[in-house]
């Protein structure tokens, strides 16, 4: 969003505690000043007149005197040889310069009472204990009566001095690190300040002379929770603030009674660096001037209690390499080279287009490859296999790697583990410039617990519910995110957005969608409580999806979101504003896992063949529902770990039974409507499960393990599925459409057969035959439509060079006028042992 300009809103040169006294008049009486509100800084008049300590000296020339009744404290004192070194840039509030040299001109105001300029014992007690909501009320350089005050809270220093053109003045050490000054002078000059510590002197800018960051209407609509690019106001960033190079800070935590910014820049010791709070908004924001990249900070927050608690950045855009939990100063430099993706991929919906997606886990997938390194490899090996996407598992930093991801703390940063954010972005690139859309796992549903991320982040539940039952997730030990809080929604459906537009990512899959659409999931009775209307949905989390979903979609052209939901909630993927027979609208996804045909079809491959016809059922059920939704039929993670064993070893019988139903399958799954998605290993069939710790068994393609044919075989099906998938708009094009599927036979089961046609917008249609019988049948009769005067396979799963037994239909098969199956015409196959058999018109 566009920020307010500096110019506007309070400025720190202008304090509460000025105070102008009228000179008594002897001919009538004194009125009384206006009530003001007591600032957190304010001062008050000097109960004595006091003589100057010392006089002041303004390059080499005679101090002006100073007016009876006030005082000055700390030293002034000409420089030899001009402006000092680093004097800053004259800011606008500066006073013009006396002399050449930018000495500021001593001229106090006139009729003004001086004031001790030390912080008074309140803002004090504040300052030291992290509690001051206005730091910069009290600290930096301030007009008072008298002149202007100069105020530095410098913990361990022996010093501080003021340099402001060719002057220099020595503070007053008021203890605890504060030091204070007085000077006679008309306007806030520019100045830096010198601190001395024991062995090293330091020159900065004081953080504490500078306007805030964030304008009005970012503040606005962070409170409003409809900040769509809040990653750009809340986090650190470098920039240039009023000439100054620095990082601003900034985080929302409402509930802190104060926050301090600790890093490797300050020792970890936030003391003197407390941020100020934005009004009512909730955010605290300091500029530190001096800082930049590769930084380490985290936020000291002071609880409602008083106690600290200190804290990560919820917004962080990179942290370190676990176990280490630090948040790190990060701006991207990175030159895309994807633009031509980028304008292509919206040309068609995702529903009507190809889409195959190759599911990763980016740490094992090569196991200690950076980003950059994987950017050598993965497109190549997705491009050879025609896959269109990847499903990268959660790339969002996570402290524990056994939960792959899926336990995020660092919801704005890409996994340190392999490399920077810009590195990332280069692994996108390198995929998108191989053609290879990016799908990304979004985990919205909930966090872990750890005390130092997003749990009770400013000592009350803030991103987790209030009501320890909504709060607590039953199944994973961790929180669930509060989405009836405006802010909370906004942080996650900016942060959609942050991987979309910052990351280039094509397609958001949303893990866990039924944990968060129903209040009772995985709970028992009176362990929840039901929604205003008496009923089970979340109507928070309905209504934070439908917000995510409408916002990505408007603003990100060409991408979709799929949900990961494992119920019949009506409306997944129907359009937010059009309601269902339930009476709420649709969630707005683009298209949503079918974990029913997931599990239905693997329960039917685990029989035996002699088994099959009496689950017969399990692998037509699908076509019942099947338009329902937009669909993706996904054989992912989650299916090859825990016990449930990989893909091919789900299969019975010998290796040999096991290969062949391996392939068929893959050959009724990828002729289904639907998408296909296949996690990693699967593609060559790999026997064992899928381990984070050590990823996929290369070594079965190792050309000099024996078995080495038959894993790459099945690899190369894999090819040729996709290769023919995607030459072929009958596989997809109608995939959530009934014009697009026909039945041929449903019901074969006593010969475990099942036959269907897929037809595209012009009505071309592909035959697919699967039969998940270990036998072979001659002339099998399957009815054809009588307009296609010719059928040939365009892909066999039983063919050598798989590792089958080659029964083919070499030659194109013609249809005979003898109806069969419903249908006016019908060819005779040859069906080959566990397989599936997929043939066009000739």
């Amino acid at each position: 969003m566009t920020p307010r300009p500096e110019s506007s809103g309070p400025s720190p040169e202008q304090p509460a505690d000025r105070r102008r006294t009228e000179p008594p008049a002897p001919a009538r009486k004194k009125k009384p000043a206006k009530k003001q509100p007591a600032p957190a800084a304010a001062e008050k008049p000097a109960a004595r007149k006091t003589p100057a300590k010392k006089t002041a000296a303004a390059a080499g020339k005679a101090a002006t005197p100073q007016p009876a009744g006030s005082r000055a404290v700390g030293t002034a004192r000409g420089d030899a040889g001009g402006t000092p070194r680093g004097t800053s840039r004259t800011a606008p509030e500066a006073v013009t310069p006396a002399v050449p040299d930018g000495t500021p001109r001593f001229a106090p105001p006139e009729a003004e009472i001086a004031v001790s300029p030390a912080v008074d014992a309140g803002d004090r007690e504040r300052l030291l204990h992290g509690t001051h909501h206005a730091p910069h009320s009290v600290l930096g350089a301030h007009r008072v009566p008298g002149g202007v005050a100069f105020r530095a809270f410098r913990p361990y220093a022996r010093a501080v001095t003021v340099v402001s053109g060719g002057m220099t003045v020595d503070l007053h050490d008021d203890g605890d690190g504060f030091f204070s000054g007085l000077l006679p002078l008309r306007e806030v000059p520019a100045y830096r300040l010198r601190v001395m510590y024991e062995g090293t002197e330091l020159e900065t800018e004081d953080a504490y002379r500078f306007l805030p960051t964030l304008g009005e209407l970012d503040l606005h609509l962070i409170g409003e929770g409809r900040h769509e690019e809040l990653w750009t106001v809340l986090g650190a960033h470098p920039m240039t603030h009023q000439g100054v190079d620095g990082t601003r800070f900034s985080v929302w935590a409402p509930n802190a009674r104060g926050v301090r910014v600790a890093g490797s820049f300050n020792f970890w010791d936030g003391a003197g660096f407390p941020m100020r709070s934005l009004g009512s908004s909730g955010v605290w924001e300091l500029f530190v001037p001096g800082i930049g990249e590769g930084e380490l900070y985290k936020f000291e927050i002071t609880r409602p209690d008083g106690s600290k608690t200190v804290r990560a950045d919820p917004m962080a855009r990179r942290t370190e390499v676990p176990p280490a939990t630090s948040s790190i100063v990060t701006s991207s430099r990175y030159e895309w080279g994807d633009a031509q993706w980028l304008e292509r991929r919206a040309e068609v919906p995702a529903h009507r287009a190809p889409l195959s997606v190759y599911e990763v886990h980016l740490p094992s997938w090569r196991p200690g490859l950076t980003y950059r390194q994987l950017a050598d490899q993965l497109p190549a090996y997705v491009k050879d296999l025609g896959f269109t996407h990847v499903e990268l598992m959660p790339v969002a930093e996570h402290p524990f790697g056994g939960s792959w991801g899926y336990q995020v703390t660092g919801f704005y940063a890409p996994t340190a583990r392999m490399g920077t954010p810009d590195d990332f972005k280069y692994l996108v690139d390198a995929l998108h410039r191989a053609g290879i859309g990016v799908i990304m796992d979004w985990v919205p549903a909930h966090f872990p617990r750890d005390e130092w991320a997003l749990a009770e982040f400013d000592g009350r539940p803030l991103y987790e519910h209030s009501d320890p039952l909504r709060a607590a997730h039953p199944d994973w030990g961790t929180l669930e995110f509060d989405f009836g809080r405006r802010e909370v929604r906004n942080f996650l459906v900016a942060n959609a957005l942050y991987w979309c537009e910052e990351f280039h990512i094509d397609g958001l899959r949303v893990d866990a969608v039924a944990s968060m659409l129903y209040l009772d999931y995985s709970r028992e009775p009176g362990e929840w409580t039901p929604n205003e209307h008496g009923g089970r949905e979340n109507l928070d989390a309905v209504a934070f999806l439908q917000e995510m979903n409408a916002t990505v979609y408007r603003r990100v052209p060409g991408v979709v979101t799929i949900a990961e939901e494992s119920t019949a909630w009506d409306g997944v993927t129907r359009a937010t504003h059009h309601r269902g027979p339930s009476g709420f609208g649709g969630l707005g996804f683009g298209l949503k896992w079918n974990m029913g045909w997931m599990h239905d079809s693997l329960e039917y491959m685990s029989h035996e063949p002699v088994h099959r016809k009496y689950h017969h059922g399990e692998m037509t059920f699908s076509m019942v529902y099947a338009y329902s939704e937009n669909y993706v039929l996904p054989i992912s993670h989650d299916e090859v770990v825990h016990g449930k064993r990989s893909l091919v070893s789900k299969m019975p019988g010998d290796w040999w039974r096991q290969r062949a139903d391996l392939r068929a399958y893959l050959g009724f799954m990828w002729a289904h409507p639907g998408k296909q998605l296949l996690f990693m290993g699967q593609e060559f069939a790999q026997g064992a499960e899928w381990s984070e710790a050590h990823g996929p068994d290369w070594w079965l393609l190792d050309p000099h393990y024996g078995a080495e044919a038959d894993h790459r075989g099945v690899r190369d099906l894999v090819r040729d599925l996709n290769t023919v998938y995607r030459a072929t708009p009958a596989l997809w094009q109608y995939d959530t459409e009934p014009a697009g599927f026909r039945w041929v036979t449903g019901d074969a089961a006593d010969d475990n057969v099942l036959a269907f046609l897929r037809y595209d917008a012009d009505g071309s249609p592909l035959l697919a035959v699967c039969h998940f019988a270990p036998v072979v049948r001659h002339d099998y009769r399957v009815g054809v439509p009588d307009d296609v005067p010719a059928w040939h396979e365009a892909l066999n799963t039983d063919v050598a060079r798989y590792g089958g037994s080659d029964v083919t239909n070499p030659d194109p098969v013609k249809p005979e006028p003898q109806g069969w199956h419903g249908l006016p015409a019908s060819i005779r196959l040859t069906l080959p042992p566990l397989a599936t058999v997929w043939l066009r018109p000739a």
